[in-house]
C-alpha cells in the first residue's frame, strides 16, 4: 500500500475545554495509527481570531496534523470530523515532496 503525505487542519469551537481538546487530539492520532497511518506529527496552534465568522463564532482553536496515510484513511478521518460537534471547520491537503532546485 502506498502512502502519501497529508496535512489536516481543524478548528474547534473557542469554548472547548483543554481536556476535550486533548481527548480529540488523542482520538484522531490513535484513529490514524489503527488504520495504518504513520509518522504522525501534531501541532496545537492555539486560539486565534477567524477571518470571518463560522457558525456564529469569531474565534477558534487550531490544530494541525501532518501524517502519512492512504486516501481511504483520509476519507474516514474527514467523515469522522464531519460528525464531531466541536469541530467547526476542517481541511485536508495532500502534500507533494519538494525536489531540490539548483539556481545558477
Amino acid at each position: 500500500m502506498s502512502f502519501n503525505n497529508y496535512e489536516t487542519i481543524y478548528i474547534l469551537k473557542p469554548d472547548v475545554t483543554e481536556e476535550k481538546n486533548l481527548s480529540l487530539l488523542n482520538y484522531y492520532k490513535t484513529f490514524i495509527q489503527e488504520k495504518g497511518g504513520q509518522n504522525i506529527y501534531i501541532q496545537h496552534r492555539g486560539k486565534r481570531h477567524l477571518s470571518y465568522t463560522i457558525k456564529n463564532y469569531y474565534d477558534g482553536i487550531y490544530v494541525q496534523m501532518n501524517y502519512q496515510a492512504s486516501g481511504k484513511i483520509v476519507k474516514l478521518l474527514e467523515k469522522s470530523m464531519k460528525f464531531e460537534e466541536n469541530i467547526i471547520r476542517h481541511l485536508t491537503v495532500k502534500q507533494e515532496l519538494l525536489n531540490t532546485i539548483n539556481i545558477y
